[in-house]
């Protein structure tokens, strides 16, 4: 049953955008506050729409933090789906550019409250979270398997997975991440 059967018109583009908006506003507010302390009420007067409007669109905190939080992290994914798509970059620079945008873009001062909201509530984002991270680790593995095989990929990949993690933890900018990235890529690559 469509949502026009039951008196509702179909989501039009401006319904789309809307939305983006919406989910953006919240995952900022969620990240200012943390999923605790924020209010339905303060992702509304951010995203400028009334609190039941907001209800409307999203049942409960829960919902929206978990839509918030898919997005963002689909929207990271599509950029290194292109990053590591385009074969006319030497390797190395695409795998630093992929990392960059999956992890390194959530260092620093306003950034890393969103990657800290994320993981201190892994309980309410469900299996969204494993899920485009398995997919973030076989796209990486396919771009390095092109040089080296399937086979002799997976643990290159999963250990330059491992670093990212430990570098994104020890580095206060965006800039230092990428460069100590780029020394553990290059040690890495086959």
């Amino acid at each position: 049953m469509s949502s026009s059967e039951v008196g509702h018109p179909p989501p039009t583009v401006a319904d789309a955008d809307r939305r983006t908006m919406v989910l953006d506003s919240a995952m900022v507010t969620f990240a200012r506050f943390g999923y605790r302390k924020t209010s339905m009420e303060e992702v509304a007067r951010a995203a400028r729409i009334s609190r039941p409007g907001l209800y409307f669109l999203f049942s409960s905190k829960e919902a929206l933090f978990r839509a918030a939080v898919g997005q963002a992290l689909h929207r990271d994914l599509t950029v290194v789906e292109h990053v590591l798509a385009d074969t006319g970059r030497p390797l190395l620079e695409r795998l630093v550019e992929a990392f960059d945008q999956w992890a390194g873009r959530y260092i620093g001062p306003l950034t890393s409250d969103v990657a800290m909201v994320i993981e201190d509530n892994p309980d309410l984002v469900g299996e969204i979270i494993d899920t485009l991270r398995r997919r973030f680790e076989e796209l990486v593995t396919d771009a390095i398997a092109i040089r080296s095989g399937r086979e002799a990929a997976l643990p290159v990949a999963q250990t330059m997975i491992s670093a990212s993690i430990g570098i994104k933890h020890q580095v206060a900018s965006r800039e230092d991440y990428r460069e100590r990235l780029e020394v553990a890529v290059d040690l890495l690559l086959p």
